[in-house]
């Protein structure tokens, strides 16, 4: 195939965003740009992705289950227990081939600027998993600014803090945190960077098409934004997050997102030691000034996300290549729930007392560049509307996504608003799908005269041309597995397990189609359902290497974890 006929392809990643939270999803944050993407092409209702980042991460890149491609479970949490098993190795492995090298041995120029969290040694940064250019955050979070607090005594430090110390890659080179460009805000910053690479190839004349890959690292704590834009949601968010989550359940029904019988999971909004928080009516005006002020500064950063995103459509407008480019946006997981004051999280005290000591969380503060904010677990509950938990979760709540893609060579709008399609379908079809509109063949189970695992994932392109009737067959199962929190799809059946104190602590069965919230358990009147999904389960786990963790309620922060 002529390369110049090929398309370009760009990958939109959010970091810790909700099914609920964009506009074309239901939300009141305002998101033009991904609206307008969702109007000329599709959005799913039924995509998956995994519990938390890194394994996402993996599964998007490789096309394959997390546990295969290395990340079995965080490299911030991996057990003794786990370490030098196969597929646990903590970084993007040798036993999967990464979408970036096909593309690059098949012609493509690839460049990515953003989040990689898929290694931190030289051998394992993105210049090494086959991105040509790149400038990126190696680890999991960071300061979206790239200010660090100066520690006057280092024992005090929390363990988010001592896991999240700033890693920045440009190529092959390390980016010292004061090295950082001028002014630097990393949805901003991350932009500037692949926009610089698409105008060089302008400049150069480039006749590769190119893969571009834009992971931000927004809208994961701290919650920072620009102050005049977290000003545009003031007063927005007064009446609290229940408030909040009935509108967004109301919107989405409206938009056809979700069945219109669909039931609310219940919030639950507990600390580790499963102890209830407050509800909105049992906090001071004072507290619930501070806690709607943490949603604007995170509805902030989604508007300021998109507006970047915005940045890279209008370049591939005026530049005549939107209309060849493949774009693909979506959420790495469900929103983050953590409630990190709720337990001890440094060693000479508590969450509230390292902010109070280090950072300036003043009402009029949250949001700037000294602030170290995170808005719980009831206002993820909103942006999770209507799923059950969120990110850290193998519960709707934590790995059913938003997922919008555009090209019009395979999407034709379906009507005002766009198509909105309800096949089941995660982020392992990303890859397969990449490489069959790019006409690129995957090389099975060799490569480069090494064994890799073979894809997971499947082609969404029969399916989108109107050859199959489904992306995956009623037969399909895929399982998920995370922190001892599991879970396996087959059809419309899903049965999850979710250790205590979140959940029951054993396997509960729910027809998914009908109950996104998870609200109605069939365990006991269909147990011999109950008992073949188990049995697939279990089957997943042999195919995938999985070892199943003891799921402990301890927080993946807390430094007893």
């Amino acid at each position: 195939m002529d390369t110049d006929k090929r398309p370009n392809v760009l990958i939109i990643l959010a970091d810790d965003l909700g099914f609920s939270d964009i506009g074309c999803y239901g939300a009141e944050i305002m998101t033009p740009h991904l609206d307008e993407l969702a109007s000329e092409g599709l959005r799913m209702t039924d995509f998956h992705a995994a519990a938390a980042c890194s394994p996402t991460r993996a599964m998007l890149l490789s096309g394959t289950d997390h546990h295969v491609s290395g990340i079995g479970t965080m490299a911030e949490r991996l057990p003794e227990e786990l370490k030098g098993r196969p597929g646990y190795e903590g970084y993007l492995n040798d036993a999967v081939v990464s979408l970036p090298e096909l593309l690059r041995d098949a012609g493509y120029e690839t460049l990515m600027a953003g989040k990689w969290h898929l290694g931190l040694t030289p051998d394992r940064v993105p210049a090494a998993r086959g991105f040509e250019r790149s400038f990126a955050l190696l680890n999991g979070g960071h300061n979206h600014y790239g200010w660090e607090p100066l520690y006057g005594d280092p024992s005090t430090v929390p363990r988010i803090t001592r896991v999240l110390g700033r890693m920045y890659y440009r190529d092959h080179d390390p980016v010292a945190p004061d090295e950082l460009p001028e002014g630097f805000y990393s949805t901003d910053s991350f932009t500037d960077e692949l926009l610089g690479y698409l105008k060089d190839r302008e400049e150069r004349k480039e006749e590769r098409p190119f893969f571009a890959y834009l992971p931000f690292s927004a809208p994961h704590w701290p919650l920072q934004a620009p102050m005049d834009v977290i000003r545009k949601y003031g007063g927005i968010y007064d009446d609290g997050p229940e408030a909040l989550r009935q509108r967004r359940i109301a919107a989405l029904k409206k938009l056809g997102l979700v069945p219109e019988n669909a039931v609310a999971a219940p919030v639950i909004s507990i600390d580790e030691e499963g102890n209830d928080t407050k509800t909105w009516e049992q906090m001071s005006d004072t507290e619930q000034a501070l806690s709607a002020r943490k949603m604007e500064a995170y509805a902030g950063m989604v508007d300021r996300m998109d507006h970047n995103i915005g940045r890279v459509i209008s370049h591939l407008r005026t530049t005549g290549q939107l209309d060849t480019t493949l774009i693909l946006f979506m959420s790495d997981n469900g929103a983050e729930g953590a409630q990190f004051e709720a337990f001890p999280a440094t060693a000479g005290g508590d969450m509230d007392a390292y902010v109070a000591r280090y950072h300036n969380n003043a009402l009029h503060n949250i949001g700037a560049r000294d602030s170290f904010a995170w808005y719980g677990s009831r206002w993820a509950s909103a942006s999770t509307a209507p799923g059950l938990l969120y990110k850290m979760f193998t519960s709707e709540g934590g790995i059913r996504v938003p997922l919008i893609m555009r090209y019009p060579g395979l999407v034709a709008p379906g009507g005002e608003g766009g198509r909105i399609d309800h096949s089941f379908a995660t982020c392992m079809d990303v890859l397969p799908t990449v490489l069959d509109v790019c006409g690129v063949a995957h090389p099975g189970t060799v490569y480069k005269g090494r064994a890799i695992a073979p894809l997971a994932g499947r082609t969404w392109v029969p399916y989108l041309r109107g050859a199959e009737s489904a992306i995956h067959g009623v037969d399909h199962v895929t399982g998920w597995e995370l922190f001892g929190r599991r879970a396996v799809r087959q059809g419309a059946y899903k049965a999850t397990f979710i250790p205590r104190p979140f959940g029951p602590e054993r396997w509960q069965l729910f027809n998914i189609l009908d109950d996104p919230g998870e609200t109605d358990d069939l365990a006991e009147r269909q147990p011999e359902k109950l008992g073949d999904m188990v049995e697939l389960y279990n089957e997943y786990c042999k195919r995938n290497g999985v070892v199943t963790q003891s799921g402990s309620s301890r927080s993946q922060w807390n430094d007893k974890a």
